[in-house]
């Protein structure tokens, strides 16, 4: 009975000296646990939001307020549109007409008139029925009318000097029809027909000789008995762009002929040739982008006969090569590559690095990748919805640095 006594004795002490242990122990936990939350609330009290950026802030606004889609005329009804005309014409702007709603949705109207500082002005209505027959056709109606007192002119050839600027008057009207089918996604076959009538005048530029005065007929065909040409081809596209607003991923290939038959002087008839390849390289969640572009443009006149100046292929300016003057090439074919590295810097804006290759030729046979003017450079690019709606360039050749404000992206 002792034994068994002592035995229980010693299992209750046990008992009470774990009970005792855990009971010390509870404290230091419950402690540690205090300590880690205090911590916790601390901190959080601590934290401040993000701060943005003065420039990211304003492109935010511009995003939320749609103000960038009532600029650009991406919506329904009466809006401003800025730009549109030539390089150098200078700040240009003017009212826009959109309707997207005729035959049910199934068409779409526009029309708007754009004038600048400098008197040049153009003048446009389109009418475009994307999904005919659930998708399978469209048509296009297009008229424009444009007219630009000054159009700068260098002479014809790759070997045109830089100094020998000229300018003339252009003045143009165009009636265009363009029907075609999607066989399957992403190709589309049209086929094109156009009636264009041409004027060209002296410019009323007092800063530039006008051409007329430093060049001849035989130098520049058409200089001084311009034609109007009925226009006939065909046309195939297949574009597996993500955004064709503004590509991060996919290709547009395009090819196009076309016959420009001189109706009024039987001098100038020409065919033409457009090929052109885009690729768009998107990696680290297409945050980066690597964009390329090669075109080529060109044209052979029919037997006896000669192709226009002013409808000869042209290089130089903000689309092309950007780091010498706009039209500052003129020739029977050009060619040209560009390669840019674009990168997102924040929500709205890209940031790109650009090289630029190309040359114009007097016959197409000479197309080739030896003796092509080059030009380096970067630029900005604002977008909306990943659509750039404006982009800023700078480049620069041995000719001279060139700076080019121009809404839309570059290709």
């Amino acid at each position: 009975m002792y034994g068994i006594a002592c035995l229980a004795c010693c299992a209750f002490a046990q008992d009470d000296q774990a009970s005792t242990g855990a009971n010390r122990a509870a404290p230091a936990s419950a402690t540690r646990a205090g300590e880690i939350e205090a911590e916790r609330q601390r901190k959080a009290a601590s934290l401040q939001p993000e701060k943005v950026k003065p420039a990211e802030r304003v492109l935010n606004r511009i995003e939320q307020n749609e103000i960038v889609e009532r600029l650009t005329c991406q919506v329904t009804g009466l809006c401003v549109r800025f730009g549109g005309l030539i390089t150098y014409s200078g700040f240009a702007l003017g009212p826009e007409y959109t309707n997207h709603g005729l035959l049910g949705g199934a068409a779409t109207f526009s029309t708007s008139f754009v004038g600048s500082v400098h008197e040049f002005y153009r003048a446009d209505a389109h009418l475009n029925m994307p999904q005919l027959y659930d998708g399978f056709a469209f048509l296009d109606l297009d008229a424009e009318h444009l007219y630009y007192p000054r159009v700068d002119y260098y002479g014809s050839g790759p070997d045109s000097r830089k100094s020998g600027r000229t300018a003339y008057l252009l003045e143009q009207s165009a009636f265009q029809v363009s029907p075609g089918i999607r066989p399957i996604d992403h190709l589309r076959i049209g086929a094109l027909g156009r009636y264009l009538l041409t004027n060209i005048g002296f410019t009323n530029d007092s800063r530039f000789a006008p051409t007329q005065e430093v060049f001849t007929e035989q130098t520049t065909p058409g200089l001084f008995a311009p034609t109007d040409f009925v226009q006939a081809g065909a046309w195939v596209q297949y574009d597996t762009r993500d955004n064709p607003g503004g590509p991060r991923s996919g290709g547009n290939y395009f090819a196009q002929y076309a016959r420009f038959q001189d109706v009024l002087r039987d001098q100038f008839s020409f065919n033409r040739v457009d090929l052109e390849v885009q690729r768009y390289i998107g990696f680290f969640n297409h945050r980066r982008v690597i964009a390329l572009r090669s075109r080529v443009q060109a044209t052979q006149a029919v037997s006896g006969n000669q192709v226009p100046f002013y409808e000869q292929p042209t290089l130089g300016g903000p689309d092309d090569l950007r780091g010498f003057r706009a039209f500052r090439f003129y020739g029977n074919a050009s060619f040209v590559n560009n390669a840019e590295y674009r990168w997102e810097v924040f929500s709205g804006l890209d940031m790109a690095l650009f090289v630029d290759a190309g040359q114009v030729y007097n016959d197409w046979h000479q197309i080739g990748f030896r003796h092509l003017q080059t030009d380096g450079g970067f630029g900005f690019r604002f977008n909306v919805r990943n659509n750039v709606f404006l982009r800023i360039d700078t480049g620069i050749s041995a000719e001279g640095v060139y700076v080019w404000f121009k809404f839309g992206n570059v290709f």
